[in-house]
């Protein structure tokens, strides 16, 4: 069922979707999170071609029911479609599925704190609307001991006859054409382990000042200064 709209009860059916909350300005991130959440958006848009348009993003409302609550990915990527162009429009400015269709292939928690319920509440929810691939990244360990973690930071399922079903390492999600990764390196002056997405052979994606920083030593080697172009 990836990528398929959900056959629920609960599925959005109207189109008012005049009493729906879709900002509320509460902060909800720490640093680390902020940081984690742009290199997972960053680099797809700057270095991935997968042939079709996509939407990757964190921290936008999830809406699959007029009658519930959103869920809130710290990241998503859902592939062929198009980013709405009139954000006047409110329903242009969230991912309500009922407009794009579908819901997204892949739905990304990174643990601030035990409050999250990532493996609880959240997990069940994902796959209850067809969320193809599910991650946990966990970079303070907030949740070692848990069984589904054994005390890893990054664990993924995949889903199987609406169930989830852990994925073995290295974390190949086939249908979307990506793979994710533990990277020790530096990203916007900090050093520490980041969760990246690669390619099939575990090739982190750039970013796009790794791209222009590569392009600038080849141009060196070949005897030209990057500045001068």
């Amino acid at each position: 069922m990836t990528g398929q709209l959900v056959n629920n009860e609960d599925i959005a059916t109207e189109l008012d979707i005049s009493h729906l909350v879709i900002e509320d300005d509460t902060p909800v991130d720490n640093f680390q999170s902020a940081k984690q959440q742009r290199l997972l958006v960053e680099p797809l848009y700057a270095s991935w071609l997968p042939g079709v348009p996509f939407i990757v993003d964190s921290n936008i409302g999830l809406f699959y029911a007029t009658k519930q609550d959103p869920l809130l990915p710290d990241t998503f990527l859902s592939l062929n479609l198009q980013m709405p162009a009139d954000w006047s429009q409110k329903q242009n400015r969230s991912y309500f599925v009922w407009e794009f269709g579908k819901v997204p292939e892949v739905c990304i928690e990174i643990v601030s704190n035990r409050k999250g319920n990532e493996l609880g509440s959240k997990k069940n929810d994902y796959a209850r609307i067809g969320i193809a691939y599910y991650v946990v990244f966990d970079p303070l360990q907030q949740l070692q001991g848990e069984d589904e973690l054994n005390g890893k930071l990054l664990q993924a399922w995949a889903l199987t006859a609406g169930q989830y079903v852990a994925m073995p390492e290295p974390f190949w999600l086939q249908t979307v054409g990506l793979g994710l990764t533990l990277w020790d390196g530096e990203f916007e002056g900090q050093s520490s382990t980041w969760l990246r997405w690669c390619d099939r052979v575990g090739t982190v994606i750039p970013t796009g000042a790794e791209r222009a920083d590569r392009l600038a030593k080849r141009l060196r080697a070949m005897g030209v200064n990057p500045d001068e172009i």
